[in-house]
């Protein structure tokens, strides 16, 4: 049960709208290959929800600072360029989900850590991302997650109030971002579990995007009603 109205819903991206988690760690496990390193779980899920620039500096913690990042980065992006050309595929639910808030009246955006370019890919390739109010992607905010930045840019972009915004999220870091922001969140966990903290700072823990839909029947806009 939520307990406030809902005036707006925020949705993270890699992870959430799409499985493109997996997809990523898959490239950077099979470029690291290439130079003949590891890339464990551990380090890579270090990474999850969080700005290009932080990552970098978690990968270079774990490969050394004589490794040649920037041109590994090139190669995983190549990688997963081609992936992408199949299409990375939508998690369960969001369509759906998607036809309820359009149904209901709720704005809705994405706050993500990507570039515009990756939600591009992304989100223009499984043919959803024109049905969102606004795209806050890497560029648009000063601090990224775990900063409160991105979901505060995308609530002031759709005129809502951030403590009737419904904020959903599967990594810490973001789950985190959106609870700074003085949300509601709901973790729909993909990679990462819902740890101790992350139930803390959540309202609820979703097995998927199905059952924000069922969480959304029961509660009541915060947007006024049109008229006319």
């Amino acid at each position: 049960m939520l307990p406030r109205p809902v005036e707006a819903v925020i949705f993270d991206m890699d992870g959430l709208l799409v499985d493109s988690e997996v997809m990523f760690r898959e490239c950077m496990n099979y470029v690291a290959t290439q130079y003949g390193r590891a890339l464990p779980d551990s380090v890579f899920l270090r990474m999850v929800g969080l700005p290009g620039p932080v990552s970098r500096v978690i990968a270079l913690d774990h490969f050394g600072e004589d490794f040649p990042i920037d041109e590994f980065n090139e190669a995983v992006w190549a990688h997963a360029r081609t992936r992408h050309d199949t299409g990375v595929p939508l998690k369960p639910g969001v369509v759906e989900l998607l036809d309820h808030l359009d149904a209901a009246g709720l704005p809705h955006a994405v706050a993500t850590s990507s570039s515009h370019e990756v939600v591009k890919l992304q989100l223009g390739r499984n043919g959803i991302l024109p049905r969102f109010q606004s795209i806050v992607a890497a560029g648009d905010y000063a601090r990224g997650k775990p900063h409160p930045d991105p979901f505060l840019t995308a609530a002031a972009r759709l005129a809502a109030n951030p403590a009737h915004c419904l904020a959903l999220e599967d990594s810490h870091n973001g789950v985190r971002a959106a609870q700074a922001a003085g949300m509601m969140v709901v973790m729909v966990p993909d990679l990462l579990e819902a740890t101790a903290e992350m139930r803390s700072l959540c309202i609820s823990v979703a097995d998927s995007l199905h059952d924000v839909q069922t969480m959304l029947r029961s509660v009541r806009s915060a947007r006024p009603a049109s008229i006319g």
